[in-house]
């Protein structure tokens, strides 16, 4: 069986206010626009998820909102107080039960950067890659019955893209 996960940073949050917790940081201007064009690039490319798994935080939710506007259909969605700032292993942990053979994941650096380098048998050649910037989006296939079967180096770079590749 053939799946397909998704990795997407969150967009790019407003430091505005010192007051705001970090868990509930909005999306500044720029945020809104890159997600947005994120969400446009993984619909022309048919890279539709079945299901997706999101942070609880508001730069994520708010990053899903603007993505979430530009697929064609409706994703099934599963909010998850433990991807806010989780490891590359407690990600894998909430992944692992899912049946869809195609989830986007919605999450936070440095453990969904982390967790695409663990994951990607040949990484993308792009410093962007290493670094996993806000909205960094890494498509990755898998050869594996269930998503318990995918470990390190095991998944194919499908795709790979930053905002700045689609806004400038």
């Amino acid at each position: 069986m053939s799946l397909r996960l998704i990795l997407t940073r969150h967009a790019k949050s407003d430091w505005g206010d010192a007051e705001t917790p970090d868990h509930d940081r909005p999306l500044n201007a720029r945020g809104r626009r890159s997600a947005g064009a994120i969400g446009g690039w993984l619909s022309r490319k048919g890279y539709v998820p079945g299901a997706a798994l999101l942070s609880t935080a508001t730069r994520v939710r708010e990053t899903w909102d603007e993505i979430s506007t530009a697929l064609d259909h409706e994703v099934a969605v599963t909010w998850k107080r433990q991807l806010y700032l989780s490891s590359p292993e407690e990600i894998l942990d909430i992944l692992i039960d899912r049946t869809e053979s195609c989830v986007i994941l919605l999450a936070h650096n440095p453990g969904l950067g982390s967790l695409a380098q663990w994951l990607a048998e040949e990484p993308p050649q792009r410093g962007e890659f290493d670094r996993f910037p806000t909205c960094a989006t890494l498509v990755m296939d898998f050869d594996a019955p269930d998503w318990g079967a995918i470990g390190p180096l095991t998944g194919r770079v499908v795709d790979f893209v930053v905002p700045r590749d689609l806004t400038d």
